[in-house]
């Protein structure tokens, strides 16, 4: 699923994240996706990913030596193609020149953070992330000049809440569990958002804006992260309940 696979720079053995983004911005560019015609598997057996490049051509991991060369490249620096995430992985996270970026008492301004991943995953820090239709509305109308398109937040989940329900409603989700298809999910933080939020893509310009307003109405969270409490299936079009 999410994050089977991620890039390591080979000279410190980081994580690659364009939450640097004056180092690894260029990740923005890239696509990936699961080999599902060819079902080309890796040497360990995990099924192999294709990266998508800028220009339209694609790479798989099957090849590694030839998409790590292409990646490097891209970069500027020498990284790995790793479907085998350590202990202790670790990330880097530019907060950047903005006034009243606070987390947990402290407030931050253009500076380098580390942090450690969840053991044995790429994770942030919870295997996933849910969104509703009614913060994004809710953004749009406190800040009309910026765009809150869902693709900014890269959620896994993107759910309507019923009608008449607004702002920041997942807020009140945290400590809950949320019922989809067969799955059950434990709600356990607010998202904290981050630099990425603001960087192009694809049509998206640069907007430093969408981060501001995260800070500004809502402690800088847009969404809840959650665990999996129990696994299932889960499609586009079920019901959701909060319980």
């Amino acid at each position: 699923g999410d994050r089977t696979g991620a890039l390591v720079d080979r000279e410190t053995g980081r994580v690659v994240s364009a939450k640097r983004p004056r180092l690894w911005g260029a990740v923005y560019s890239l696509s990936a996706s699961f080999e599902r015609e060819k079902r080309e598997k890796e040497e360990n057996g995990a099924a192999s990913i294709r990266i998508r490049f800028e220009d339209g051509t694609t790479l798989s991991s099957a090849g590694r030596g030839r998409l790590e060369a292409r990646l490097s490249a891209l970069l500027g620096r020498e990284v790995a193609f790793a479907t085998e995430a350590v202990e202790t992985a670790t990330c880097e996270y530019h907060w950047p020149d903005m006034e009243g970026l606070v987390q947990d008492g402290r407030t931050y301004r253009d500076e380098i953070t580390e942090w450690e991943l969840p053991p044995g995953t790429f994770f942030d820090s919870s295997g996933l992330h849910a969104l509703t239709t009614a913060s994004l509305d809710h953004l749009r109308g406190l800040v009309p000049g910026s765009d809150f398109d869902v693709g900014r937040f890269r959620p896994n989940l993107v759910i309507e809440p019923v009608a008449g329900a607004e702002g920041f409603v997942e807020n009140d989700w945290v400590g809950g569990t949320l019922e989809i298809g067969g799955a059950r999910l434990r709600v356990t933080k607010p998202c904290m958002r981050c630099v990425m939020v603001t960087l192009p893509l694809g049509d998206l310009p640069k907007d430093p804006g969408v981060l501001r307003a995260a800070f500004d109405h809502n402690e800088g969270n847009v969404g809840v992260k959650c665990e999996v409490a129990a696994p299932g299936a889960i499609r586009v079009g079920d019901e959701v309940r909060l319980g």
